[in-house]
């Protein structure tokens, strides 16, 4: 598989931050435990199956979500600008993801969008608004 990368296009009221990021990685996470609370199922596994590493090297540049099962290997989120000087968060599967990266990597990218009132590019090349 190649390198895809999805992308979200922020307004000026949210920052591109791994920071900004990860605080909102983390709602989704105890969102997750919350729902799993109310179904006695630990869904929160389900519906996050990775750790999310920062690599202190890249000085906030970009994370890396590492599975943590076979079906799920690895998301890397990086925050910068893009040829418009607008800040963005891209998602990008590695090659060598799985389709289990894929889906979660989308559904991340539609919670992330949605969380930051993003422009949302998927993998596939479709567009959702969040921003309006």
């Amino acid at each position: 598989m190649v390198t895809k990368a999805a992308t979200l296009i922020l307004n000026d009221e949210n920052e591109a931050t791994l920071q900004n990021v990860k605080t909102h990685l983390e709602h989704y996470i105890q969102m997750t435990q919350k729902t799993g609370e109310q179904l006695d199922w630990d869904y929160a596994a389900a519906a996050f199956p990775y750790t999310i590493e920062d690599d202190p090297q890249q000085r906030g540049r970009w994370m890396v979500l590492k599975g943590k099962n076979p079906n799920y290997r690895k998301l890397i989120i990086s925050v910068g600008k893009n040829d418009q000087n607008q800040p963005i968060v891209q998602i990008i599967l590695p090659a060598g993801a799985t389709h289990g990266d894929i889906a979660k990597g989308n559904e991340l990218t539609r919670y992330l969008g949605k969380r930051l009132k993003a422009e949302t590019r998927l993998f596939n090349g479709r567009t959702m608004y969040f921003n309006a």
